[in-house]
């Protein structure tokens, strides 16, 4: 099963919705913790899924259960410690949720994104979210957009 994970930042509204577009997007899964903030520009919640349904016909679903919490973002940011750590205590935090109970397989059953911020998924949960379901349950092939 293929899923790709995107983040929106240094993107164009045109170059964000055009990848989705290339690979078929049916669903974006935000994995962001603040998905209406005015940073956001066009990836505000309620814009993004009025976009996505209108350019890619494809559904918008919010899903923090694959967000880190506030206090782990935060002392990332301020560099209270390091992405090793933060890598760290993600995938304690994946592990105490159950997130492979919780998260059904079928939410990848249609060609689906990751949505966050950060351009790269080198150092963005995302990536840590696909390696961690990866582990669990295999037979997921994940592209970085």
């Amino acid at each position: 099963m293929r899923v790709y994970t995107m983040g929106f930042s240094q993107k164009s509204a045109e170059e964000f919705f055009r990848k989705l577009q290339d690979v078929g997007i049916k669903r974006l899964v935000d994995v962001r913790l603040n998905n209406t903030s005015q940073l956001a520009g066009f990836t505000k919640r309620d814009d993004l899924a009025f976009f996505l349904k209108q350019l890619c016909g494809a559904e918008y679903i919010h899903e923090p259960l694959l967000a880190p919490t506030p206090e782990m973002f935060d002392a990332y940011r301020k560099k209270q410690y390091t992405w090793e750590d933060f890598e760290r205590k993600f995938f304690a935090l994946m592990t105490e949720r159950k997130i492979e109970e919780r998260i059904s397989r079928d939410l990848f059953s249609v060609p689906t994104v990751l949505l966050c911020s950060e351009s790269s998924a080198k150092r963005c949960h995302r990536r840590l979210v696909m390696e961690y379901l990866q582990g669990k349950w295999g037979g997921l092939e994940v592209v970085h957009l």
